[in-house]
């Protein structure tokens, strides 16, 4: 049977997105994606397919050769029982040796972040989207917003041009 690519999964994702970090692509300009798997308990799963998790003040750290992921909220599962789940407990992110390695090799190096950008689920899977990022500064957020509304301004005026309008 063929290896599935990284483009492959993704088309079969199915939209099946849980939550996304949307001030990330914002505060950090994002150098590598990695994908990794996330330890769960059963109630996790079970509030994630209920949609609900928030991304919003989550980060990764590497500790003792391990990624952990922290500050993800999910919720606690309404139908649980005692048995229940922290909902911001630190939870253990799955990827190969070498990748960890790899992701080590590059934080010491430089002044950068693992930044979690999406969490999803892929074949019955939970899995998170990592980003290896550096934090951007006041003025290049400044320099993206206003490249973003000369982009757009742009995109309109051809518009109104193929239309006959200008």
């Amino acid at each position: 049977m063929a290896k599935k690519s990284a483009a492959d999964v993704k088309k079969h994702r199915n939209n099946q997105v849980v939550a996304t970090n949307r001030k990330a692509r914002h505060n950090y300009s994002i150098l590598e994606t990695f994908e990794a798997g996330v330890a769960l308990m059963g109630t996790e799963v079970k509030s994630l397919r209920e949609g609900q998790a928030s991304l919003a003040d989550s980060f990764a750290t590497v500790d003792d050769g391990e990624v952990w992921l922290r500050n993800l909220h999910i919720p606690e599962y309404h139908h649980g029982s005692w048995t229940n789940h922290a909902p911001r407990r630190n939870r253990k992110l799955l990827m190969h040796r070498t990748q960890i390695d790899n992701l080590i090799g590059k934080i010491k190096d430089g002044n950068l972040s693992l930044v979690p950008l999406s969490l999803y689920f892929t074949e019955g899977k939970v899995k998170v989207e990592l980003a290896l990022a550096r934090g951007k500064q006041a003025h290049d957020k400044r320099q993206d917003l206003a490249k973003r509304d000369a982009d757009r301004e742009v995109i309109r005026e051809l518009g109104r041009r193929s239309k006959g309008m200008s």
